[in-house]
């Protein structure tokens, strides 16, 4: 049931009055309603600065340019690689620009600082629990290698597989770092995906992809390493998702467009790996909703809206997303029924109860892909990296990381704040 109209107008005075601001430039704001765009310059490179709506600490993090120590970003954009894919290693110390930039540019976890960069082709994920450590996939082999070191160790190869890859885009490993999907072509020519385990060095059955209908544009493990989750593009324009068991069963396939996508995997509190995106289907269209891996069960986590991406690398707060809005401000503020975010990230958790916590604005009006939010949380959730125009459609597209002090929550006493069906 949505909240009726004068209700969610007394929210938004309620929002004006009381703020819920928190203490300190690391804190956010939980105001209830939408909270209208306050104007903010461009932060300057690397000095801290304060979102005026939210009191979140804010750093830019990128310029076009030389940053130092030969890392240099390009003049159109510089970022992470998108919503669902970990930018820092496991223990923080390293962060990954690797759009835009003349390599994989690695900078300091904590401070920005440039540290080094690589070149090096194929497709590379971090590891999540050896900070040293991505796991890479290029041409026909799946390796470890560590970037500080530039040491790479070869874990899998073999001449009846070709042009592996790793989801591609959209791959990542298990939440202990044992196990990943790998996409490749069969010397028959078939394409295939199939799971890896590397702790073990051991490859599971080919799942031959021809066997859903539509082209898979990309597959990933599941966090908990029990299932394979594949997107199917159908020539009509449909986005379906098939989910495989490891050992090769087709387990389920979800067969209504794009319910959801643009989102991420997670595990659940009662221990069910899901999928948390945004639905482009009714009955739950433009909501943000999650689906249950094991028997496609689906919940409904915010109200009709403008999110755009939805990232659970959070993996020491699985219980929250991380999600990017877009939308004008204009019309979101005309429609108190909707989910009360436009040009904003917030962080919800999954489990129903609509607790939200209100992140920043982003200053980001829409332009081209490169310069969407796709805001990634740290593995901790303390800090969330972030893309943003800032205000200038066309132009250089910057780099933020925002950071959040997460000691308040020790017993939350979070608002309701999304409005939902």
């Amino acid at each position: 049931m949505r909240v009726p109209v004068l209700s969610a107008a007394l929210m938004l005075v309620f929002a004006a009055l009381v703020g819920l601001r928190t203490a300190g430039g690391h804190g956010s704001n939980d105001a209830i309603g939408f909270v209208a765009p306050v104007p903010m310059d461009l932060p300057e490179y690397l000095r801290p600065a304060t979102d005026p709506a939210f009191g979140t600490s804010i750093v830019r993090i990128s310029k076009p340019g030389a940053l130092g120590n030969g890392v240099v970003c390009g003049p159109k954009y510089c970022s992470h690689r998108y919503s669902s894919a970990q930018a820092w290693n496991a223990d923080q110390t390293l962060l990954l620009l690797d759009n835009g930039c003349n390599g994989m540019c690695f900078l300091d976890g904590h401070t920005y600082e440039p540290l080094f960069w690589r070149k090096r082709g194929g497709e590379c994920e971090w590891h999540p629990r050896n900070a040293d450590l991505m796991i890479c996939i290029q041409n026909r082999a799946v390796s470890t290698w560590a970037p500080r070191t530039n040491h790479e160790d070869v874990l899998f190869t073999s001449p009846d597989y070709h042009d592996l890859q790793f989801g591609p885009s959209k791959g990542n490993p298990s939440r202990d770092g044992s196990r990943i999907a790998v996409r490749a072509v069969r010397k028959d020519g078939a394409d295939v995906v199939f799971a890896y385990d590397l702790s073990q060095r051991q490859k599971f059955p080919d799942i031959e992809l021809s066997q859903v209908p539509g082209k898979a544009s990309s597959c990933t493990i599941s966090p908990l390493g029990a299932y394979i989750l594949c997107f199917q593009d159908l020539a009509d324009g449909t986005e379906q998702r098939a989910i495989f068991t490891v050992d090769g069963a087709l387990h389920q396939r979800w067969t209504d467009h794009h319910r959801p996508g643009h989102g991420d995997l997670t595990v659940d509190a009662d221990g069910s790996e899901v999928y948390v995106g945004i639905s482009k289907s009714n009955p739950d269209k433009f909501q943000v909703i999650k689906r249950r891996l094991s028997d496609g069960k689906v919940s409904s986590l915010t109200a009709y809206g403008e999110a755009e991406h939805a990232s659970t690398r959070a993996v020491a707060r699985g219980d929250w997303v991380f999600l990017s809005y877009g939308g004008d401000p204009h019309e979101i503020s005309a429609n108190p029924g909707w989910a009360p975010y436009a040009r904003e990230i917030i962080a919800i958790r999954i489990d129903g109860s609509g607790a939200v916590r209100r992140i920043v604005q982003t200053r980001n009006p829409p332009s081209d892909y490169w310069s969407e939010t796709h805001a990634s949380p740290s593995p901790d959730g303390s800090q969330v990296i972030w893309s943003s125009n800032w205000g200038v459609p066309g132009g250089p597209v910057y780099e933020f990381v925002a950071r959040l002090d997460w000691s308040e929550r020790q017993n939350p006493k979070e608002v309701v704040a999304n409005d939902q069906p």
